[in-house]
């Protein structure tokens, strides 16, 4: 077995390992939600614009992610810390959804000035909506695993009693 090999067998079976994994696999039950909701209001139901379909579907997404994020990737279970898991969960979802929102104005300013049909438009949108929020994956990771959910040793602090997950 070569050093490689040995490594990529160590952090494969390490926590760390473990928490991308299902991390991953959270964002991409978020993303699949969020790009449904995104297009069925904007695309397909034509009821919203393209910024309130986006931020609905932001909304509607953050919250399995909230749960998944928590008790599955990492492990967290009993009363949620508002200071210190909700309050910047909610936090850098809006911040996901301010730079989302840029994008997707951009990308439907551009497509309607250069004359896109609408479903060309909603796909447009959709992947704009992808890219923005691909572009803080990595760094919320980070964030979850060193702040969000990383084990509080002191147990203090104002924690909140959150419906469980169904």
């Amino acid at each position: 077995m070569n050093l490689v090999s040995w490594l990529l067998d160590k952090y494969r079976s390490s926590e760390s390992f473990v928490k991308a994994f299902r991390y991953s696999v959270t964002s991409g039950v978020s993303v699949i939600v969020g790009q449904v909701v995104l297009f069925a209001l904007f695309g397909l139901s034509r009821r919203f614009t393209a910024i309130t379909s986006n931020v609905i579907a932001t909304a509607v997404s953050a919250v399995p992610a909230y749960y998944m994020n928590r008790a599955w990737a990492w492990g967290k279970t009993g009363r949620s810390h508002f200071w210190k898991e909700i309050f910047p969960f909610w936090g850098l979802a809006f911040l996901g959804l301010g730079i989302s929102i840029y994008a997707v104005a951009m990308a439907d300013t551009y497509a309607r000035s250069h004359g896109y049909t609408h479903m060309s438009t909603a796909l447009l949108v959709n992947l704009a909506s992808i890219a923005a929020f691909g572009v803080l994956w990595v760094g919320k990771f980070f964030i979850f695993n060193r702040f969000l959910f990383a084990t509080d040793p002191a147990g203090a602090g104002m924690d909140v009693d959150l419906p469980e997950a169904v």
